[in-house]
């Protein structure tokens, strides 16, 4: 190979790897400019504090945070003039960006409709008149979870007696009374409670509120399982508590029988009584008298003399 060819390979390649080092400068290049737009920070309005549903917007609600435009949700603002008045359907956090979806729409009054917007898909929210102690003394707040007691007469029962029993577990509540948040972390008593229940369950809690007394019992935060209650009756509870057997031990007196007073009735002559035929009984033979002992005493009278004799008794 001649020197003028050596020199037109290597200047080739050496272009060649000239523009593969170009491409991948550029390609660099294009990536941290593509990482540079992302980070830019974007004015994006997010709520200053917490927000419970049902809140109607004013300007201490809300701030201005700079946040990358990659993170910015849909349906933001970058003005929150333009929130004034608007209402919250779910709560906000310190920091949550504010988008439309978590809004009421605008032509929604302000108050009106929110509890529509808290109902999961496919259940109802049924409410019932609470008193203070039914209610868990107003410690019952939203998002609590409570099983439903109902007390009521047993049906077809040969006697008057109640039976408690419960009839909903694990029930979600959606609001207490037209508060769907517990501010301050403080009891509100209220009058009713609105509990969040499927079609089914929701005819149970109706049926059952005209046929008796319901009180709710509160659960704890991480106890969802279900239990087997088979009911409480006063004979069971007395039976528990061995009341009964005290009762079955205790001396009962004995019946008196009751006489039946006549009046008294003058006395009247009797008419003798007619003889009746009698039947007469074999003769039974009586035993022999035992022997008396007897004394005899002589008695002499001018002399005249007697004997007489004296039977002991």
């Amino acid at each position: 190979m001649t020197r003028p060819q050596t020199v037109t390979i290597v200047t080739i390649v050496a272009l060649l790897f000239a523009g593969l080092a170009s491409w991948g400068v550029y390609d660099y290049l294009q990536k941290e400019g593509q990482k540079t737009k992302a980070a830019e920070a974007q004015a994006t309005v997010v709520a200053a504090a917490d927000i419970p549903i049902g809140t109607k917007l004013d300007l201490p609600h809300l701030k201005i945070a700079m946040i990358p435009k990659a993170s910015v949700q849909g349906g933001g603002f970058n003005d929150p003039k333009l929130l004034m008045g608007r209402v919250v359907i779910r709560h906000l956090s310190p920091g949550d960006v504010v988008t439309e979806q978590k809004l009421m729409p605008k032509e929604g009054t302000p108050m009106a409709g929110v509890m529509t917007y808290i109902i999961p898909q496919g259940h109802r929210a049924v409410t019932v008149g609470v008193n203070e102690v039914a209610g868990v003394a107003g410690f019952v707040a939203p998002n609590n979870r409570v099983d439903v007691v109902l007390t009521t007469p047993i049906p077809r029962a040969a006697t008057s007696e109640n039976i408690s029993k419960i009839i909903l577990q694990n029930v979600t509540v959606l609001a207490t009374g037209q508060i769907t948040e517990q501010k301050e972390g403080k009891p509100v008593v209220v009058p009713t409670v609105t509990l969040d229940l499927t079609p089914e369950d929701s005819e149970k809690l109706i049926l059952a509120a005209s046929k008796g007394s319901l009180q709710l019992l509160l659960r704890s935060i991480i106890d969802t399982q279900p239990v087997d209650s088979k009911g409480a009756t006063i004979t069971k509870v007395l039976s528990g508590s061995g009341t009964t057997t005290a009762l079955a031990e205790a001396p009962v007196a004995a019946p008196v029988a009751k006489v039946k007073a006549t009046p008294a009735k003058s006395a009247k002559p009797r008419r003798a009584a007619r003889p009746k035929s009698v039947v007469a009984a074999p003769a039974v033979q009586a035993p022999a008298p035992a022997p008396r002992s007897s004394h005899s005493v002589t008695f002499i009278d001018g002399g005249v003399r007697t004997t007489k004799e004296f039977v002991l008794q």
